[in-house]
Order: structure tokens, then sequence, then C-alpha cells
């Protein structure tokens, strides 16, 4: 499965907006895809995951109600759905895959394959 992330830009504090995963290849109901982002000088940290066939859906304390990753469907593409964004949202935001769910979802390490990242700067 390869990844392709993208979306990313310069939005205004209070601001929105959309990232995208397309992911090639067959993606499963079983499988998860998730986003994580990596501000400078700090360590790549859990943002959101999602297990379709189950409704598993988990999210960082820092984005609960602001934050929205959609189901994947037909299309395998994965969307996260950002409002109210702050400051402290800016970062990269990768996507990222692995074959099924585990209850270390937060951990990097868990996942197989990743995309290349795409940049998300939240500035007036």
């Amino acid at each position: 499965v390869q990844l392709q992330a993208s979306g990313g830009g310069l939005v205004q504090p209070g601001g929105s907006l959309r990232l995208s995963c397309a992911a090639s290849g067959r993606i499963f109901n079983s499988n998860v895809l998730a986003w994580f982002r990596q501000a400078p000088g700090k360590e790549r940290e859990f943002v959101a995951a999602k297990r379709q066939n189950y409704g598993d859906t988990r999210y960082a304390d820092s984005v609960k109600g602001r934050f929205t990753i959609s189901n994947y469907y037909a299309n395998n593409t994965v969307y996260l759905q950002m409002n109210n964004l702050k400051a402290e949202d800016t970062a990269i935001y990768y996507c990222a895959f692995r074959g099924y769910w585990t209850i270390n979802y937060r951990l990097p390490s868990e996942y197989s394959n990743w995309g290349q990242g795409t940049l998300v700067t939240v500035s007036s």
C-alpha cells in the first residue's frame, strides 16, 4: 500500500483545512488508516485513527472535537477535516497504514506504511 497525502497550507487561527490521504492498492475495512503529525523539534505524535468495519475511531485529546477522520469507502481516500485550527496545530501531517487494529494504535512504530507528509501552518 502506498500513501499520498495532500491538502496542507497556510491558514489563520480559527480557520479550517481538509487533508487527503489517497491509498493505492486494496484497502479492507479491517485495515487501519491514521494521521500523525510532527512539529519542528518534536517527536511524531498521534492525531487520529480509523478502522472502518467496527467503527473504531480514535483521536488525540488535543484535537478531539475539532478534527474529524473520515471513512475511506470505495475511493480508498481518508480525509482529516480540521476545524478551529490553533497555532499549536502547526506541523507536518502524515498518513499511515497498518493491516489490523492494535491497542498500541498511538505509536508510530506500529504502522508499516507512511505517506510523504503535508505541511500545515497556522499563523496570522
